[in-house]
């Protein structure tokens, strides 16, 4: 027997709609939806906040981190020997400052470190056992002694552009700018300045 109803019309409970269960399942995607952003997006900052931080890292190192171990005693008592000095790469060269270097005149032999003196275009002048720079006593501001043996600079020596005069600390125990072996130096053979040591014995910031 075949069943109809009035009208032609749904029995009422299959007429019932049920609007908030698909209003709250649409809702519920876009809340998915935008969390998944969100998320997505918080990962990309992260993300971008771990690059930063070893580019930063890493450009510190190289400018800043460079270790060097000091061998022989010519900067006493600044540095002494087997102290462990960290270099800064980037700036400008100046007068008192500490720098590790390479000589020109032998690619073959060690790095060594000294103080810088003179730079380009300043006269420089040894006698009586003082340094002259630019016919002025030169103000040491490290203990030193009075210099024995003047070498080249017992005459006048005026610097050429992109020439460095430098000096041990300790003066009569220093191969230096003062003889032929080293002589002056150029920006070009400094790998950098000494700006901190992490040696107990003179743990701290350089002074120059």
């Amino acid at each position: 027997m075949k069943m109809s109803f009035r009208g032609g019309r749904l029995p009422f409970y299959k007429r019932i709609r049920i609007p908030f269960l698909r209003e709250d399942g649409l809702d519920f995607s876009r809340r998915r939806h935008r969390f998944q952003k969100e998320h997505a997006k918080k990962i990309g900052i992260f993300a971008l906040e771990i690059l930063l931080v070893i580019a930063l890292a890493y450009g510190v190192t190289r400018g800043f981190g460079i270790r060097f171990t000091i061998a022989g005693e010519s900067m006493e008592p600044t540095l002494s020997s087997g102290d462990v000095v960290l270099l800064n790469k980037t700036g400008k060269i100046s007068t008192n400052d500490i720098v590790v270097f390479q000589p020109s005149s032998n690619l073959r032999a060690q790095y060594s470190v000294k103080r810088v003196i003179g730079t380009p275009g300043d006269k420089i002048r040894i006698s009586g056992g003082d340094v002259y720079l630019n016919d002025v006593l030169f103000h040491n501001i490290a203990e030193t002694e009075d210099i024995v043996d003047p070498g080249l600079a017992a005459t006048e020596m005026v610097l050429g552009e992109d020439e460095y005069f430098l000096l041990g600390d300790n003066r009569n125990n220093s191969e230096d700018s003062r003889y032929e072996t080293i002589g002056n130096i150029s920006s070009k053979a400094v790998i950098g300045k000494v700006w901190f040591c992490v040696s107990l014995h003179h743990f701290g910031l350089i002074n120059y």
